[in-house]
């Protein structure tokens, strides 16, 4: 059996140490980081609080976000609203969740790590990288394109749930919940539809790239995915509370309930904490929490010093091309948003019963993680994007946007601009199933 293995425990180790107190900071509590230390202001706490409210407005039981500053001096905020389920339990946000589409950014650090030993070219066809059959002789897109959502490669969720673009609780029921699907399978319900458009072409979000790329990890190391995962990122780092444990079906120790929004909005909300995730796999079946998800997105933004990726390997996922939604950028890996006061990177995931954004300056100096445990509702989803202003830009309202970063001319946000924040609205992604 072959291992990625590269020798940067001690780089791991050190970049990890000083990310350890303060996550679970209560917001009043916190001390302010001077901007000469962080490079950033001050969060809006109060403008991030109203929009966590916005989110329990729109049905979310509860919602909370955790803000860390790195630097010669550390601070973290803390602020949860509503209830961790419906027995009343306050929401907490150093409790477990399923994480969605970041666990993409897990497996990109896993290929990246694989491409600087020389064992993936990413501009070579992707199909010499898989099992023999995995993708018909022809398919030439290259890891890269795959990464980047511009390979052409139709999205296989789009067959399990019962309407494009929704999770549906009918569809969960007779589709997610309890069925195991094979990675093998989930690409073939993909290969059915042909190349969707000329790789390289455009972009055009599909969750079955990435159980490619899962696919080939597994190829290269002849190891499972899970294995290759819990030994190259999750013990390195001291991931905790970070696991991935598909096709089993609970989430293990303390950890928040999520519910999927009834599509007969007069039923109650489903309970759909128990679910196999077998549909998104690589793609999206990671376990994790805040405080682990700033571990890795720092460890991640600082190159080979951070010990996940080499300074070169953080360049390629960082270099991002434009997407059809305004402010919002691709890479590998990883999403950048323009915010008024910079940009940001990291992930949005969406997963049944939870919602989560997990961003990061390029600096590693903040980092901002955002949750809801209710999904199947965009104006939750909305209301998550509308705490990254506040929890990153600060108290000052965002200034007249610059054309670049206008809402689209196809018409104005639902609520005429801010969601009622004050700031400059961040639009919902396009990933908004998963």
């Amino acid at each position: 059996m072959v291992k990625i293995g590269l020798a940067r425990s001690a780089a791991v180790a050190a970049a990890g140490a000083v990310l350890v107190s303060g996550v679970g900071v209560s917001a009043a509590a916190a001390q302010p980081v001077p901007a000469a230390a962080t490079g950033a202001p001050a969060p809006d706490t109060a403008g991030v609080r109203k929009a966590l409210q916005g989110t329990l407005t729109a049905g979310a039981p509860g919602a909370f976000a955790v803000i860390r500053d790195h630097g010669s001096r550390e601070a973290g905020w803390s602020l949860s609203v509503g209830k961790g389920d419906l027995d009343g339990t306050p929401m907490k946000a150093d409790r477990r969740f399923r994480v969605g589409s970041n666990s993409k950014m897990f497996a990109s650090v896993l290929v990246l790590r694989l491409a600087e030993q020389g064992r993936i070219d990413l501009d070579k066809p992707l199909r010499d990288y898989l099992p023999q059959g995995t993708l018909p002789e022809g398919w030439a897109m290259t890891g890269r394109q795959v990464m980047e959502h511009r390979a052409g490669v139709y999205d296989h969720t789009n067959d399990l749930l019962e309407q494009a673009g929704e999770e549906t609780t009918a569809a969960f029921e007779a589709r997610i919940r309890t069925k195991v699907y094979s990675p093998q399978e989930l690409v073939a319900l993909s290969v059915g539809h042909g190349v969707q458009y000329t790789p390289g072409s455009k972009y055009s979000y599909s969750n079955t790239d990435y159980v490619l790329m899962g696919l080939a990890i597994e190829h290269l190391t002849g190891r499972p995915y899970a294995d290759v995962l819990r030994e190259e990122v999750i013990e390195p780092l001291g991931l905790r509370q970070t696991s991935f444990v598909v096709p089993e079906q609970g989430i293990a120790g303390p950890h928040v309930t999520g519910y999927l929004t009834n599509d007969d909005r007069s039923k109650p909300l489903l309970d759909s904490t128990e679910q196999t995730a077998s549909w998104l796999w690589s793609a999206g079946g990671v376990i994790s929490s805040a405080a682990d998800m700033d571990r890795f997105l720092t460890a991640l933004l600082a190159g080979g010093a951070g010990g996940l990726v080499s300074d070169d390997s953080l360049k390629q996922m960082t270099s991002v091309l434009p997407t059809p939604t305004a402010k919002v950028s691709y890479g590998l890996g990883l999403r950048q948003i323009a915010l008024s006061c910079g940009n940001v990177l990291g992930h949005g995931g969406i997963v049944q019963g939870f919602q989560t954004q997990s961003f990061v300056t390029p600096d590693g100096r903040r980092s901002v993680v955002v949750f809801a445990n209710a999904s199947n509702n965009g104006a939750v989803t909305q209301g998550l994007m509308n705490v990254l202003e506040p929890a990153f830009c600060g108290k000052t309202p965002a200034p007249a946007a610059a054309p670049a970063l206008r809402a689209p001319a196809s018409g104005a946000w639902e609520d005429g601009g801010s969601g009622g924040t004050g700031y400059a609205r961040v639009p919902v992604v396009e990933d908004t199933r998963i």
